[in-house]
């Protein structure tokens, strides 16, 4: 089994029984999702894994150990890197840290968590066309933070260089809030 379809069968065991916040869409659509933006950049097989693998340690059971284990270093560093440190911080903190990280962050890391808010942004839209301002209720956060979280991401993730994923973050993040 090649490194990608084994991050399917990881991920897809991983996640059963999740779902997309407040939906019924089943949660592994979205890491399939962002390994499918990653392959259309033609991105390594480590991003494309990561990318599929990106929310296992945070939001299951787990561990980077694992993940270290199954696929080795560099994909582990890659999950870690999409990973929030602490969830028991207030969002604000969780938010600010990722922020600050990606700011330095390894080209390879930046890539793989553009493509997750790439992905996240573009569900959020769909659901905005259909449910307008409702959206916002699923979040901890409504839509002014949201935009501050957004829009900083797109700068830290451009401020070392830019590449093609966040520019199309940018312009995704633009039609939603502007």
């Amino acid at each position: 089994m090649d490194m990608i379809e084994k991050a399917i069968v990881v991920a897809s065991k991983a996640h059963d029984g999740q779902y997309r916040k407040l939906t019924n869409i089943p949660y592994i659509t979205h890491p399939l999702s962002v390994g499918l933006i990653l392959m259309k950049v033609n991105a390594r097989e480590e991003l494309i894994a990561a990318g599929i693998l990106h929310d296992t340690v945070e939001d299951t059971e787990l561990t980077l150990e694992d993940i270290r284990d199954d696929f080795g270093d560099e994909v582990a560093t890659l999950v870690e890197g999409c990973s929030e440190p602490d969830k028991s911080l207030p969002w604000e903190a969780r938010k600010e840290h990722t922020i600050s990280f990606l700011r330095t962050a390894s080209e390879d890391t930046r890539t793989v968590v553009c493509a997750d808010k790439l992905h996240n942004i573009r569900s959020i839209i769909h659901d905005y066309q259909e449910k307008g301002d409702q959206v916002w209720q699923r979040f901890s956060r409504g839509k002014e933070k949201q935009e501050w979280y957004y829009r900083n991401i797109v700068e830290s993730l451009g401020h070392a260089s830019t590449f093609p994923l966040v520019e199309e973050l940018k312009k995704e993040v633009d039609t939603l809030f502007s």
